[in-house]
């Protein structure tokens, strides 16, 4: 996905090493624009991401934090794509909703095979979480890092969420 570069600002990236591997952070100055689980193909230097991000991730990961502060600037996306990440903010840490709860929950009740395909651009998983939409059926459906990615993000909020219950 590429990435708009804003007058005056630098994009770089930044590593995150999480339970699920390497995350890649993706700046526009010190805006978080993208997280990537593999290494971004566009020539991007190496930076240093502030503080807060990779705190937020590891407490995300450590202690089910289920919101994050960082600055976010999404340059991508068209605005019906935007209207679904957004809506994503909707979906309690550790629970699901369908495609079709999405679709609906934007206005566009048909809609759900596009939800799917502006899940598929999400510029920030976890952040937007879009691993919480599954199929309405109950199976997990797809995910662009790969299913078993999305697997185990939902595994790791259905246990902190259990162990914040006890």
């Amino acid at each position: 996905m590429r990435q708009k570069r804003l007058p005056g600002s630098e994009s770089f990236y930044d590593t995150f090493e999480s339970p699920i591997g390497t995350l890649y952070l993706i700046f526009t100055g010190k805006a978080l624009s993208g997280i990537y689980f593999n290494k971004p193909r566009e020539a991007l230097p190496k930076g240093k991401a502030p503080p807060l991000i990779k705190k937020e991730l590891k407490e995300y990961f450590e202690n089910g934090r289920e919101e994050f502060t960082q600055k976010l600037g999404v340059t991508t996306g068209t605005e019906f794509d935007r209207k679904v990440w957004l809506a994503l903010k909707e979906v309690p840490y550790g629970e699901t909703r369908t495609y079709k709860w999405l679709a609906e929950k934007i206005g566009h009740p048909n809609a759900f095979r596009a939800v799917g395909q502006a899940l598929s651009r999400n510029p920030l998983p976890i952040i937007l979480p879009c691993h919480r939409i599954i199929e309405s059926d109950g199976s997990i459906g797809g995910y662009s890092p790969g299913v078993d990615f999305k697997r185990r993000l939902l595994e790791i909020e259905y246990y902190m969420k259990l162990g914040k219950k006890r």
